[in-house]
């Protein structure tokens, strides 16, 4: 596999001499002034999304030297090593195989390790869809609570939420991550104890929030005067032997090659199987399969993963952006952004490259966001007429699933408003756009001079416009199209790291204050604070006294 870190590759001065003659001073409404076809040109169609990349500020001769910059990076060999199984995880020696849990099943063994390996993905896959099913007959249960934390936790309660319109079980799910007791506590007050199944998911069973709480859940229990324990709970974990000691018969595994932020396609996704059904959860790895074929075989200019890796490569170390805010229209996905930000942040959120060698460029941006329209209320002020460029990323649903009328025309509405007021901006004295007029308003600061005779810093009423957007439609959110949703941005992901040349899918950075939380554990009990620093001794004592 030959991969070559962005910076070091032939057309990486190609894209700085681009980004000085035209990237800098790039201004959206000029390019779709001079361009009637600009829309074409920058949206495409991919799995159960449409794309729009037209209102970015990029054209066709520098997204020709970015995708120049995938083939000089190696991009396209590492994602083939991907899907081949090799083991590109290599901080951790280990195969990055996430793809493979929404691999069809093959009709025929060739003794390969691949062929073995989805072999065994179908088995626990058929078994744990027969036990979702089994659950969902139950009408003893009532009630299902997930303990998990990271990704054990934030997929399985993003894609439940987000497809609560197929949700038939009549069962009531609920997700338990922080160790703040509050969290349990709140949930454990709504809950009987003989009507309650409790999922334990933890890979290794001794995640220390997740494990903290459930071990607490089977106290309640008992103190409850439930006994059953094998009947109401279940673990989702390779740690059979743990979870037999915990007095859990089932449990259901998966694999090393398995990341916890890309674990919903597995045992993870038990509660989404719960909500929607087998024939749903399989239509939900059907439209992430979908994406995953996309990505592996369209021409890279025709590619959507890899023009969205591109272009967050080309806004985070040219133009220098350094955050993403997610504004899903549609409140079924408002635990999106949140997901969100463990996928990328976590997966890229490195300084050194896969050799270990300190990075002389950013890498991932900050994600964040809220549900339209309610962030339009909160933070799109400073989106609007604030001093930092902020590139938005809208998820749009064309189609409603509930029957209240008006309410989506406006919807709708508001989302395509609010990505063409962010690019055309408005003068302090001109009124709204007429019959299609675009009020210009002016280029960003640090482009010098004047436009139309006003002056860029313009007043309070003043909108600068030419603020970048990204915008994603779904026909329908259903199971396929939000595998499909997810997947891409698995991949875009990918990309953006493959370019940078990090290890996306190790997170050591996660482990330090693991291992200093246990420390100060046991000095908040006895009060040592021996080579403590003088601010951590001090909240330590604060916090005993």
């Amino acid at each position: 596999m030959a991969r070559t870190r962005c910076d070091r590759t032939p057309v990486w001065a190609q894209l700085h001499a681009a980004y000085a003659a035209t990237g800098r001073a790039f201004d959206l409404r000029d390019a779709f002034a001079q361009d009637s076809k600009r829309f074409e040109r920058f949206s495409q169609s991919a799995p159960c999304v449409f794309a729009d990349l037209s209102k970015n500020r990029i054209d066709a001769p520098t997204e020709a030297l970015l995708l120049e910059l995938a083939r000089q990076s190696g991009v396209e060999e590492h994602r083939d090593a991907m899907f081949a199984g090799e083991k590109i995880n290599h901080t951790e020696g280990r195969e990055v195989w996430h793809v493979l849990l929404r691999t069809p099943p093959s009709s025929s063994n060739d003794g390969s390790h691949r062929a073995t390996e989805l072999a065994k993905v179908h088995e626990t896959l058929n078994a744990m869809l027969a036990y979702a099913e089994s659950v969902r007959a139950d009408a003893t249960i009532t009630d299902v609570v997930n303990i998990g934390i990271g990704g054990s936790d934030l997929g399985p309660q993003m894609a439940v939420l987000a497809l609560d319109a197929f949700a038939n079980s009549g069962k009531r799910v609920h997700f338990v991550s922080n160790v703040d007791g509050h969290e349990l506590a709140a949930t454990l007050k709504k809950l009987k104890v003989e009507s309650t199944l409790f999922l334990i998911a933890s890979k290794t069973f001794t995640t220390i929030e997740t494990m903290t709480n459930a071990h607490s859940a089977k106290a309640w229990f008992a103190a409850q005067g439930g006994s059953d324990t094998a009947h109401h709970f279940a673990a989702l974990t390779t740690n059979v032997a743990a979870a037999n000691a915990f007095g859990i018969t089932t449990t259901f595994g998966f694999w090393d090659w398995v990341g916890g932020r890309y674990s919903m396609w597995s045992a993870i996704g038990l509660p989404l199987a719960i909500a929607i059904g087998a024939t749903g959860f399989r239509e939900f790895l059907a439209g992430a399969h979908a994406m995953d074929e996309h990505f592996r075989t369209a021409p890279l200019e025709q590619n959507l993963p890899v023009r969205l890796g591109l272009l967050d490569l080309w806004y985070r170390n040219f133009h220098g952006f350094t955050s993403r805010s997610i504004a899903p229209y549609h409140s079924a996905l408002r635990r999106l952004a949140a997901y969100l930000q463990q996928l990328e942040m976590e997966s890229n959120g490195k300084r050194v490259d896969g050799e270990g060698a300190t990075l002389p460029f950013g890498t991932s941006p900050v994600l964040w966001g809220e549900s339209g329209t309610n962030g339009q209320h909160a933070y799109f002020q400073m989106l609007h007429q604030g001093t930092d460029v902020v590139p938005l990323e809208f998820v749009a649903v064309k189609k409603a699933r509930h029957d209240l009328a008006g309410h989506q025309p406006l919807l709708l509405a508001n989302v395509l408003a609010q990505a063409q007021a962010l690019m055309v901006g408005k003068r302090a004295d001109a009124g709204p756009p007429q019959g299609g007029a675009v009020p210009l308003g002016g280029s960003e600061p640090h482009a010098v001079g004047e436009r139309g005779g006003i002056e860029l810093s313009g007043g309070h009423k003043h909108f600068p416009g030419n603020r970048p957007s990204t915008f994603l439609l779904l026909d329908d959110l259903t199971p396929a199209s939000l595998g499909a949703l997810i997947a891409l941005q698995e991949h875009r992901v990918f990309v953006s790291g493959s370019l940078w040349g990090i290890n996306s899918f190790d997170q050591w950075g996660v482990e330090l204050g693991k291992v200093l939380a246990k420390d100060i554990e046991a000095r908040l009990a006895n009060g040592d604070a021996t080579g403590l620093d003088g601010s951590t001794a001090g909240l330590l004592a604060r916090l005993r006294d």
